[in-house]
């Protein structure tokens, strides 16, 4: 019997099943992962998918970046906006409720590297200024929706960083107390 024709993977795949797969290393492997042959490895494909699809390893390492800032913040802070709950409350939830691995892969690749580093300044500071609007809406001074953004973020940073699983009642517990805390 004849083997059925199979269309060539390098066709198949895009630009952005690239990404979507170095994100998943990143989050899994941390940035060491990010590299065409285990890739390619992973996809099943050649290296030349890969390099059909970005010039180098940096152009690829920037897009990766790209798509970690639209994931972490624009679409966290687009899906806030569009639900019907109250928005500070709705941040809580998404952001202290999801696996925070990626966040740690992106922070820890900061530590070795100008672009990572620069993507995490931007994604911290789209973060703060989306958190003190938010404040500000509840009717804080400007001063005070800061510092509480402030200090908001840097909770949210210290439990992404601590990888240790908090219970769910426990953490509902947490974000009550935070909301309470920050919006009187």
């Amino acid at each position: 019997m004849a083997e059925a024709w199979k269309p060539d993977m390098t066709e198949q795949l895009s630009a952005d099943d690239w990404i979507k797969q170095g994100l998943k290393a990143l989050a899994r492997s941390g940035f060491t992962a990010l590299k065409a042959d285990p890739l390619a490895k992973a996809m099943g494909v050649s290296r030349g998918s890969f390099y059909w699809h970005f010039a180098d390893l940096g152009a690829f390492q920037a897009a990766v970046l790209k798509r970690w800032r639209e994931i972490a913040a624009e679409q966290i802070i687009a899906d806030v906006e569009a639900g019907g709950d109250e928005p500070l409350r709705a941040l809580l939830r998404r952001s202290f409720g999801t696996r925070l691995d990626l966040e740690r892969a992106v922070r820890n690749w900061a530590a070795f590297d100008a672009a990572a580093q620069g993507a995490v300044r931007a994604i911290d500071r789209r973060r703060l200024d989306y958190i003190e609007q938010l404040l500000a809406r509840r009717g804080l001074e400007a001063a005070t929706a800061q510092a509480r953004a402030q200090i908001l973020y840097w909770t949210f940073l210290g439990f992404a960083l601590s990888g240790a699983p908090v219970p769910a009642a426990r953490l509902q517990a947490l974000l009550d107390e935070v909301f309470t805390m920050v919006s009187a």
